[in-house]
């Protein structure tokens, strides 16, 4: 039988960024801000962050309208000091984000896109009816 090699027993850690690193473009990510994190803020964004820094993927922020969660998000930015991309349901909220997050960061690069199409269905194809749908957009 061929040797393979063996998968390590442990798991994979990743490391918390060196604060003295500066990222691509040379500008840390500096929150500017005159409010503090209250209430639940500071152990969310302790464990939002430790857990991106142990390589967590996904996760969930999840709070009540007015709840402070862009406040939260633009912490764990500065705290992991990562680029992120926002993701918001409408473009109203898009803009709102857009806004916050150029705000809260002004000497890093805020990005703002939103597409054009009220509505888009991708082609698709469904083999178990043969049905192909075709592109839609509005």
């Amino acid at each position: 039988m061929p040797d393979t090699p063996q998968m390590p027993t442990e798991p994979r850690t990743a490391r918390a960024p060196d604060p003295d690193r500066k990222l691509e473009g040379g500008r840390r990510f500096v929150m500017h801000s005159s409010f503090e994190p209250a209430g639940d803020q500071p152990a969310a964004i302790a464990e939002l962050a430790q857990a991106l820094n142990a390589g967590e993927r996904d996760q969930v922020l999840l709070g009540a309208t007015g709840t402070g969660k862009t406040y939260t998000m633009a912490k764990v930015i500065e705290e992991t000091q990562r680029p992120a991309i926002i993701l918001a349901p409408n473009k109203t909220l898009a803009a709102q984000l857009y806004g916050e997050f150029k705000h809260f960061f002004p000497e890093n690069s805020v990005e703002y896109f939103v597409s054009y199409y009220d509505y888009y269905q991708p082609e698709a194809y469904v083999p178990r009816t043969d049905t192909f749908i075709e592109k839609e957009s509005m």
